[in-house]
């Protein structure tokens, strides 16, 4: 199995334990907002990859929730990629900025007020390969999941 491919199946084990995924991802957008970007603001796994750290508001429980989550830079957009390591289940604060789309993320050592909307079909076909560049493991993802992995935008407000 090849490297990008290794990573992928790997981060798509390591996320089966839904506490454990949801307790790191949480642990390391606490790290970026704290260090305001100088830790953590790459992909262990996918080093091509820069993070950020997302707050959503929950659906259900109506409180700010924080992870970290990869991302890449369109202009002044942000995008990022809903693909829960190829899971079956959408990111948890996938469904959260379907239902709240106002979100703050923590980037560049600045936070921003972001809104979010799932790309368009032309959005995603000019992205996906951009997305590639960075971490080859989401196409693995694809073939992992039967939903089709949403691209969001994250516009500033």
């Amino acid at each position: 199995m090849s490297g990008p491919r290794a990573a992928a199946r790997l981060t798509n084990l390591l996320s089966r334990p839904r506490a454990l995924a949801t307790r790191a991802t949480g642990l390391h957008a606490r790290v970026l907002r704290a260090t305001r970007g100088r830790l953590g603001s790459r992909n262990p796994i996918a080093p091509r990859q820069r993070v950020l750290a997302l707050t959503t508001r929950g659906r259900k429980s109506d409180e700010h929730r924080s992870t970290a989550v990869g991302y890449l830079e369109d202009g002044d957009r942000i995008v990022l990629v809903a693909s829960n390591a190829g899971l079956d289940r959408p990111p948890a604060w996938w469904l959260n900025l379907r239902e709240h789309p106002e979100a703050e993320v923590a980037l560049h050592g600045e936070r921003r007020t972001v809104r979010a909307r799932e790309a368009s079909d032309e959005e995603r076909e000019r992205l996906w390969p951009r997305v590639l560049e960075q971490f080859e493991g989401f196409d693995s993802y694809e073939r992992y999941t039967r939903r089709e992995i949403p691209l969001l935008v994250l516009e500033q407000r």
